[in-house]
This record gives structure tokens, sequence and C-alpha cells, in this order.
């Protein structure tokens, strides 16, 4: 019996092939031909009379994708893996879905494929880095959070600082000894170190114990070469405090000290001219040439509770206190002042507009703009404070008590940049406003588009991990192809010129930029389509204009394949301007393969020849 099932389940599947077959075969040959434009219509013609299967979809899929037309692509796509789980229809269904820019989507898509076909490489590829997708980067979110190892999780941390060298000092009251702070009724303050590890780890947090006395010691700074601190120190240590009889109490302020590292111990611990038994002077800062300390204060000439404050450092001289203004403090508490290399002050503020308690912001010395909000990623409905970054090391820390007792975070800089693009006419260099730019990632997928302002300017925000470019249309103008280069966070100004289209037709061809194609592949891309587009409206204009197109590939690979792959490459450009309404008689295509190569290196070429070898010819047909 099972021999009969399996024999008639055999033969229903031949025969549905078969029949298949039959009904696409007028199809599949205009398919086979590279006649994509046709096959799409015999392809239709199944889906009306609801003979159209998993195949048929993927077909017309596969046809508008080699034309470009993405939208009617996609639609068929999702039919086809809605009713046959094929591994290449998902594969091709996510380049689709990334051309489109909904990366999310074509994620899942590669999930598919990957289940399906885990050992092939692409799949391989995938699993290893699945958020691999570049997106816009989002300016509200600067910094990767992460906890720490270090903590003490009932006492408080707070206040780290990274040195060049890799060593984390912060303060904590982990150290449980009986006498208390009266005011707080917690454990005082002690300084710590750290090492930092080459895998990010940390070492088993030490007391430096030439620093901490029986009271408050810390916060800190660290100079550049990590051999000067700043910290502050409760006067009681000190002998400075005020007596209050009434209350039988010594009210201390805290202080800021300085300390040098010698033979690995610091010594010659001196106190500031600054400090007062008046006022408090307390979370020390010290810019990279060591000329400037930063500090919060609540000294006389404030604008509220505590303020951020500056003065300068001549050796052993330090001038007077500056405030920063109305830019920085308000009527509230503004304190932590954290300045770094390229003279960026985070601080935490309860005065400024924030998620509640204090909230961490940053303001740009060599701006006019106002402070900003580190935004969501770092604050939080707690207090949010004590910001260092590291520059050199590209790492930073903070401090929050959104578990409950104050913790140090580490916040990982997410490195972005803006590119700019400004567009002007390449003659008269009037500016062009309304032109179209899209952003692209390093498979020219589109990842978003925006018009050029009145000044001829539009910006996208980008990550530094990735690689872009950005395409450039605007009507009457040939299209403009750009590499964005590579950026460590400098913003990227791309100024581009753009030549009016009637200068692209000679006396035996139209010129148009390089024609892109995915390797070994013979679909249009975005960046082709746009080229194309320009042959379009030239074409529209000159309507007894008619084109032949030749393709050429590189040297390498055999020469049958090279031939058969430009001639793939070369009908396919006609099938897309024939889906763009130029008539069929108009065009006619050639592949050259690897035969007359612009230049003639042979197999010594360089990428860069390669480049100029793989190219496209519209010739002008003269009869």
């Amino acid at each position: 019996m099972k021999k009969i099932i399996s024999f008639l389940s055999l033969f229903l599947i031949v025969a549905s092939s078969y029949a298949q077959s039959k009904k696409t075969e007028k199809a599949d040959k205009l398919f086979e031909s590279y006649q994509y434009i046709d096959a799409i219509n015999q392809y239709l013609k199944l889906t009306h009379t609801n003979e159209a299967n998993a195949y048929v979809y993927k077909q017309l899929a596969d046809s508008y994708y080699n034309v470009f037309n993405i939208e009617e692509a996609s639609k068929w796509y999702k039919k086809a893996v809605e009713v046959n789980q094929d591994a290449e229809t998902y594969y091709r269904y996510a380049q689709v879905l990334r051309s489109l820019g909904d990366y999310e989507a074509a994620n899942k898509q590669m999930d598919s494929f990957a289940k399906l076909m885990p050992n092939d490489q692409r799949a391989i590829s995938h699993l290893s880095n699945p958020d691999y997708i570049p997106m816009l980067a989002d300016i509200s979110k600067a910094f990767n959070v992460e906890n720490i190892a270090i903590n003490d999780e009932n006492q408080s941390d707070f206040g780290a600082v990274l040195s060049n060298e890799n060593v984390l000092y912060f303060v904590s009251s982990r150290q449980v000894a009986s006498k208390k702070d009266n005011w707080t009724k917690q454990p005082y303050l002690d300084i710590y170190q750290s090492t930092r590890n080459a895998d990010g780890t940390m070492s088993q947090p030490k007391q430096i114990s030439e620093l901490n006395t029986s009271y408050h010691d810390g916060p800190l700074t660290i100079s550049a070469d990590g051999k000067t601190m700043y910290f502050s120190r409760d006067g009681h240590s000190e002998g400075a405090y005020k007596k209050i009889k009434k209350k039988r109490l010594k009210l201390a302020q805290q202080g800021l000290y300085k300390a040098t590292l010698v033979n690995g111990k610091w010594s010659n611990i001196i106190a500031l001219p600054i400090n007062s038994n008046e006022y408090t002077v307390t979370h020390p800062s010290l810019s990279k040439d060591g000329k400037t300390l930063y500090f919060a204060s609540n000294m006389e000439g404030g604008l509220g509770d505590t303020d951020i404050w500056k003065i300068s450092i001549d050796g052993d001289s330090y001038g007077k206190p500056v405030n920063l203004g109305k830019s920085v403090n308000t009527s509230g508490k503004e304190g932590f002042p954290s300045i770094t290399d390229n003279d960026v002050l985070y601080f935490a503020s309860l005065g400024k507009q924030g998620f509640g308690g204090l909230d961490i912001f940053k303001y740009d010395l060599n701006s006019i703009e106002d402070a900003v909000n580190l935004g969501s990623s770092v604050n939080t409905n707690k207090d949010d404070f004590a910001f260092s970054l590291n520059s050199k090391l590209k790492v930073g820390y903070f401090s929050s008590n959104r578990s409950g007792a104050d913790n140090i975070y580490m916040a990982i800089p997410i490195c972005q940049f803006e590119t700019v693009a400004i567009v002007k006419d390449a003659e008269s260099s009037k500016i062009l406003s309304g032109a179209k730019i899209a952003i692209l990632d390093d498979q020219h997928n589109q990842i978003a588009t925006q018009a050029t302002d009145a000044a001829g300017k539009t910006s996208f925000n980008v990550s530094c991990e990735n690689a872009y470019s950005i395409n450039i249309t605007m009507d009457g103008y040939q299209t403009a192809f750009y590499r964005v280069e590579e950026s460590e966070g400098e913003d990227i100004v791309i100024k581009a010129n753009l030549k009016l289209i009637n200068e692209m037709i000679t006396e035996t061809e139209v010129k148009l930029n390089n024609i892109y194609f995915e390797f070994n592949k013979s679909n249009i891309t975005l960046q082709g389509a746009s080229e194309l587009n320009k042959l379009v409206k030239i074409m529209t204009d000159y309507p007894d204009m008619k084109i032949l197109v030749r393709s050429h590939t590189d040297s390498k690979g055999q020469a049958e394949y090279n031939l058969k792959l430009s001639e793939k490459r070369a009908q396919a450009t006609v099938q897309y301007l024939i889906s763009k309404g130029v008539s069929e008689e108009r065009l006619s295509a050639k592949g050259m393969g690897s035969l007359e190569p612009k230049i003639n290196c042979k197999s010594n070429c360089t990428d860069e020849q390669d480049a100029e070898n793989r190219r496209s010819e519209f010739l002008i047909v003269k009869e």
C-alpha cells in the first residue's frame, strides 16, 4: 500500500511540474532570453486566470527585479514566499526590501533564508552580524550603556574617571566604618582605583590609602599624563571648619586639593587657594593641556544653588574663578563638570529641563548653542550624574541611582557624523533647490532620500561604522554619484556641481556615467536606474534617436562566461529603458564580454582598471 501511495505522489508531482512547464513555456522563453517586459506580460496573464503558483510569482518578481521595478518585485516575492518556502526567494525578497529601505523586514527574510540554508556563506555572514544593515544614526542616542562589575550593590560608587593608562579612579562608601557623616548618616567616601584590562574587564578595586582620610575624599580628575590629580576633600581632615556652638557642630566645606604621582605613590598634597570655610569647591575636571580647571561651587556670584566655574592654572599659580554663565548654569543646581579633549563639557543639572532628578548635559565650549540633554539612552527619571569621557580610549563612565544605590555605568560612544550635500549648477554656480538626494549603503541599497532646501543643501546623520554613498538627481541635469569618505566623527561636506543633460550628447553616443551592476549579476541597481533615467529623458526629447547598448566586462573569468554576462547586462539595460516607456524598436543590445577593453591591461589589471573596463556604451545608431 505504501508503495502505491509513493508512486501516486510521485506521479502527481511530475504531472504538476509538467503542467507548470506547459503553462509558463512562452513566458519562460522570454525570460530566458532576457526579454523581461514581455515575460512580465505573459506571467501576469496567468495571475489574471488564477493559474499562477509560487513559480509564477517568483518569475514575475525576478523579472521586475531585473528591471529595477522594486515595488512590484516586492509584491510578487511576498506572494511567492507565502505559498512556497524556497530559500533563494527569501534571499531575493530580502534584497528587494533592503532596496526599499525596510531593513527590519529584510532581516526577517534573511532569518528564514538562514534556517533553510544554514551552511550557505550568505546565511553564515547574516547570522554572524544580523544587524549589519546601516540605518540613519539617531542623533538623540550618542552612547550605548552597559553595567560594570565593580559596583557594590549596597553602597555608593560614583565619579569614575578613566586615565589614559587604563586606570579607573572612582569614589565609594564601600569601606563601612563605625564613623559616619552626620549629615547623610552614610559612611564616608574614599578614593579607589581599578585597572581596565584589554578585554574590558576590571581588576578588583583597591583603596588609594595615601589620598584617603577619615572624612570624605573625592571625586577627582586626572591629568593627561596620569601624574597629577585634583580631588575634593572634606575640610574636617585639614581642621578647616566653622564651629556652630548652638548645635555643637563643626561645619566643614569641601575644597580642592592637588596631588602628584611620585614613584607610584600620590604625594605633595596641597590645598588650592580658592578653598573657603564659607562655601564649597568640589567636582574638579582638568583640561587636556592642564591649564584650566573646571569645578562646582556655591561661591558668591553664581546664578543658583551650585554653578559650574573655571580657573586658569599656570604652574603653581591659579587665576580667579570665572562663572560659565547661563549657557550652562541655572537658578537650580549644576555640578559634576567633565571636560573632554575637544572642549565639550559634560555636567549634571537639576535646573535644566530633563527626565527627572539630575540629568547629564553636554555643552560645546566652541559653540554658541545651548547645552544639550544626552537623552534617554543615558538619562532616567532618577539621578544621573558624574559623566566623564576618555576621548583617546573612546569610552565613558557615568553614575546613576536608577537601581536604588549610586552605581557606575559604562558609556560607549556611538560614532556618527553628518554627511552634508550642497548642490549647484556646474556652469553658473546657481544654487539648485529641490534636487533629490538618496543616501545608499555599501551595497547600493537606498537608506533614505531628502530634497535640497532653498540653500541647495541637505544632510544625513550617519554611523561611522558603515560605508555610504549619495546619489543626486534633478530634472534636466546629469545624475551625480559620490562616495562618502570614512570619518571618525568629523562632518563630511560634499559639494556637487551638476551638469546639464544636453552636454551628454555627442555625434556618436550618449555619454553616461558607468552603470554599476552587482558582482556577477545583471539586474539593474538603484545607481544604474538613476543613470539610465537620464537616457530616458534624452530619448524622450529626441524621439527619432535610436540607441545600441554595448556592455563590456573586465578580463577576469572565462571569455565565454564574460560574453554571456555582458549580453544579459545589455539586455537588462534595454528592458529597463522599455519599462520606462522607450519604444523597443528604438533599442538594440550587444554584449561584448572582455573583447574590447578600454584599458588593455590583460591579466595584470588593477581594481581601478577593471572598473574602467566594466562599462556600458550608448551608441547613436545612424540609418
